[in-house]
């Protein structure tokens, strides 16, 4: 009953907030003492339960600086005994090429085994347990960026929510205008590519010619962790503001041919790290071609959110391009409304826009990844870069990121795994014809 009492205190916690506080010397070594009990399993499983929902009622009273020196304490004093270490290690060189080999080989990889990993798995046993750890690791990772000896037990909590989240612990669903509205406010709260303004902007995306599937966990089942938004269309669509225009007519689903994915949105900073995108689409693929069989065509309207943040790294490849105006103006986009400087901008805008894509790699040199995050995410599931958009998204973030300058990635059936495959052992990029030469032109 005093776990319970404790589980429906954290519950409340997580859902509502509360007052955050500083950790005290005492309070350190307090916990110290409940995590090494922890790590140390002592008690039955009810006493576990207990002592981790503690233990995470403790966190989240703690304000940034204590939740920060409780995760430090995990990192560095409950990893493997160096000693223990040590001496399994020589009795497996000892062993290596005997009967014996095998058991010591358990035994060092028993030694190596951290006692982070206990407590990690006693948080995930408690009920909203998984949405703590996901939670906690989002401020792990904002801890990680000034405090690299994190570094350890990050790795070790990447690893144990790559396994519990693995794709096939999770749920596709089409979210409708039906949904609960609960989880329809997480769509707007979540969206990370086009901001939904408004209801009627949410329902416009909900409507009758559209879909939105997501991921769910089972042990998450009011949190989407991936979501995807689809229009149902005739032609490969070139612009997001006609695309989500809430007065246009509705479009007869029956007669589509194109599916366009243009948003997908990743709901979970504590899952960094932790791929199923890809699953995602290749899932509502499958899913829509069952239900639209006259689809033939899957394609997406794709940011560049990189491509201005690159030409600032590479001002050079504006004059290579030759825009005729500086970075800054091009960012406003107020040269939207001068026709005569549309007309100007939209060949070297679209020069601009190959290049980045065809040559800008992460670390500023002729190889690697691509320096596009999108751009990695769709050629890593083997599509083709195939057509590029001018002035696609006139929104100021639009401008901000890619200058008004969207693309479409097609995803041809026949060919993704060819395409992965060349991308994944080789780098190479696949694209249209068109989008090549525009790259290739001085």
């Amino acid at each position: 009953m005093v776990a319970k009492g404790l589980v429906d205190k954290l519950r409340s916690m997580i859902g509502a907030g509360a007052e955050r506080v500083a950790l005290t010397a005492r309070g350190l070594e307090s916990l110290r003492v409940q995590l090494r009990e922890c790590a140390d399993g002592q008690g039955g499983e009810v006493s576990a339960r207990g002592r981790a929902a503690r233990l995470a009622e403790t966190y989240l009273s703690l304000n940034d600086e204590g939740r920060h020196r409780f995760l430090k304490l995990i990192a560095l004093e409950f990893g493997p005994n160096p000693d223990k270490v040590a001496t399994a290690h020589a009795a497996y060189q000892k062993a290596v090429g005997t009967a014996e080999q095998w058991k010591t080989e358990a035994a060092l990889r028993g030694a190596m085994r951290s006692s982070r990993i206990r407590i990690l798995t006693q948080f995930n046993a408690i009920p909203q347990g998984v949405k703590f750890l996901v939670d906690l690791r989002a401020d792990l990772l904002r801890y990680l960026e000034q405090d690299r000896e994190l570094a350890v037990l990050d790795r070790e909590l990447e690893s144990r929510l790559s396994a519990w989240f693995d794709v096939g612990f999770l749920e596709l669903q089409r979210l409708t205008w039906n949904s609960p509205a609960a989880l329809l406010e997480k769509l707007i709260e979540y969206e990370a590519v086009h901001e939904i303004r408004s209801w009627t902007d949410l329902k416009n995306r909900l409507d009758s010619d559209r879909r939105l599937y997501a991921f769910f966990h089972p042990r998450m089942p009011a949190e989407p962790l991936i979501f995807v938004e689809v229009a149902l269309t005739d032609h490969l669509a070139g612009n997001v503001q006609a695309l989500l225009d809430e007065h246009a007519p509705v479009f007869d689903h029956r007669k589509a041919d194109t599916a366009i994915f243009y948003s997908i949105s990743n709901t979970q900073v504590g899952l960094r790290g932790v791929s199923f995108g890809n699953f995602l689409l290749k899932r509502v693929i499958d899913d829509l071609k069952r239900d639209f069989p006259k689809l033939t065509n899957f394609a997406t309207l794709s940011p560049m959110p990189g491509l201005a943040a690159w030409v600032r790294k590479h001002p050079q490849a504006l004059v290579e391009a030759e825009v005729p105006l500086p970075l800054d103006e091009l960012s406003t986009g107020t040269w939207a409304a001068d026709r005569k400087m549309v007309r100007a901008l939209s060949a070297p805008l679209n020069r601009l826009a190959a290049t980045y894509l065809a040559c800008a790699k992460q670390g500023g040199g002729d190889s690697g990844a691509p320096f596009d995050p999108v751009s990695r995410f769709h050629l890593g599931n083997g599509a083709r870069v195939e057509r590029l958009n001018f002035l696609a998204d006139n929104s100021a973030k639009g401008f901000r990121q890619s200058f008004g300058m969207m693309v479409n990635y097609l995803y041809n059936l026949d060919d993704i795994e060819i395409n992965l495959e060349a991308f994944a052992s080789s780098g190479n990029i696949a694209m249209s014809a068109s989008v090549r030469r525009l790259a290739r032109k001085k």
